[in-house]
């Protein structure tokens, strides 16, 4: 079989970027001219993106970017996939690489301890481990490690609430309880670690490289994952081995549809399904109508519709 012509790199690295508004153009030309696609976000914290390409082009992205002392313990992770997982490369500058709205929280000196994939099961098959998905909750929907525990939130920012009121984090005998995060690709658990240490918890693990790496590493038979990874690009979710699961988006809220969606009264595509049908009113779905009509004469004249949507990596 032969190897799929778009190749796929998520990487994120938190480091103190003084200068993150002067590196947006040269980062963003250098893209364009090897012909790759993508986000990256910068931030005086670091830099997060996934981007696509030929092998090649992506590989010397990579190269362009490790060649700076600041970028020179860059790590990445890769995918394969027979059609371009996006359309158009942005290079966005803002507060947080990725949002969680506490000021003071810095990973690179308070994050928790890495766990490689392959300690992972041992460390959550602890009873005394309390085990955390970090992600939203349409992300927990596809799927989740086995006893995770569902914050239920709608955006990263909300964790911070949540851990400030979860009765499951509370002491025991004096003891804040041993903590476990995970995330799809490592970032958000970065954040989310070093927010715990600041609120007292001295033992806080996360997952190395995230459920991607998991699921790259670990073979199905001895794993712990059950479902599917949501992932943000074009892709929309993959099953254990990575490769695409055949879900589909919303293309209005950009939520996984959930199952039976396409069936329900609710769904109108582009317009609405089952999450947001309640949400939009009726000028919203006139104006979501007309963009669904300019995208599908775009596609069928093979042309990029201008509201096309991307998204980095989490």
């Amino acid at each position: 079989m032969s190897t799929p012509p778009y190749l796929t790199a998520a990487f994120y690295l938190f480091v103190d970027l003084p200068d993150y508004t002067a590196r947006r153009q040269p980062l963003l030309d250098f893209c364009e001219q090897h012909h790759v696609k993508g986000m990256i976000l910068l931030a005086r914290e670091g830099i997060n993106s996934t981007i696509a390409g030929a092998p090649e082009d992506v590989r010397a992205v990579l190269a362009y970017l490790r060649s700076d002392p600041k970028f020179a313990a860059l790590q990445h992770k890769e995918s394969w996939s027979d059609l371009p997982p996006f359309h158009r490369m942005k290079v966005r500058l803002k507060k947080e690489i990725v949002t969680m709205g506490v000021p003071g929280i810095s990973p690179t000196i308070m994050a928790g301890t890495y766990v490689k994939p392959k300690d992972w099961n041992a460390l959550i098959s602890d009873p005394s481990v309390v085990l955390i998905d970090t992600r939203n909750d349409y992300e927990v929907e596809l799927g989740t490690f086995e006893g995770a525990i569902d914050p239920k939130i709608k955006t990263f920012s909300e964790l911070v609430q949540w851990v400030d009121q979860a009765k499951v984090l509370e002491e025991k005998t004096g003891k804040k309880p041993k903590v476990a995060m995970f995330c799809t690709g490592g970032i958000r658990c970065e954040k989310s670690t070093a927010l715990m240490r600041t609120k007292g918890f001295d033992e806080v693990y996360h997952l190395e490289g995230g459920i991607l790496k998991y699921l790259e590493e670990i073979p199905p038979e001895q794993s712990q994952w059950n479902g599917e990874c949501f992932v943000f690009d074009d892709r929309v979710s993959v099953d254990h081995h990575l490769q695409r699961s055949g879900r589909q988006l919303c293309h209005n809220c950009r939520d996984p549809l959930p199952d039976g969606a396409m069936q329900s009264p609710e769904f109108e595509k582009g317009v609405s399904c089952p999450r947001c049908f309640s949400k939009c009113d009726e000028d919203h779905k006139r104006r979501a109508r007309e963009r669904q009509k300019q995208y599908e004469l775009a596609k069928a004249r093979r042309q990029l519709h201008i509201g096309a949507k991307i998204a980095p990596h989490k």
